[in-house]
């Protein structure tokens, strides 16, 4: 028995049905785990940015430190929430990425690649899955997707 070739493409047109639902949830709840942890540890813990403020990229190293770490905890909690419904997408993941980008230049970047070093693998990861959130939005499962069909009606 042959198969045609629509009928041969149809495991992928199942997979890239699937794919627009689901491909871009497990990015957005791991990172929406990574950041949302890191936001906590910053809730509950002392403010340490004075100790590495020098080492901030400007305009950042002109912010004040308090500010600093407010904006940083509280971009990584909302963000995450906002990550984990697929709401803003976009703009939380351009957030973070800025985040991830001053992580990476004043704590990881002098570290070398290794985790166990404090080293900027981990920020390389997480900016590695930030940009496709950025560039493709959230996925079909994601309030975004909902929003821009009853909005813009696409």
């Amino acid at each position: 028995m042959n198969c045609s070739p629509a009928c041969a493409a149809r495991p992928l047109n199942v997979l890239d049905t699937a794919g627009a639902w689901l491909a871009l949830l497990p990015i957005r709840l791991l990172l929406a785990y990574e950041f949302g942890v890191a936001g906590l540890e910053k809730l509950r813990g002392d403010n340490w940015f004075a100790d590495i403020q020098d080492a901030f990229p400007f305009p950042f190293s002109l912010v004040p430190v308090d500010v600093s770490w407010f904006l940083a905890t509280w971009s990584e909690l909302i963000g995450a929430a906002a990550l984990v419904v697929g709401l803003g997408t976009r703009f939380w993941a351009a957030g973070l990425i800025v985040l991830d980008i001053v992580a990476w230049v004043s704590v990881h970047g002098g570290n070398g690649y290794n985790v166990c070093d404090n080293g900027y693998k981990l920020p390389l990861m997480y900016l590695t899955m930030l940009v496709p959130l950025v560039l493709a939005g959230p996925g079909r499962l994601s309030l975004d997707h909902w929003i821009r069909r009853r909005v813009l009606g696409s």
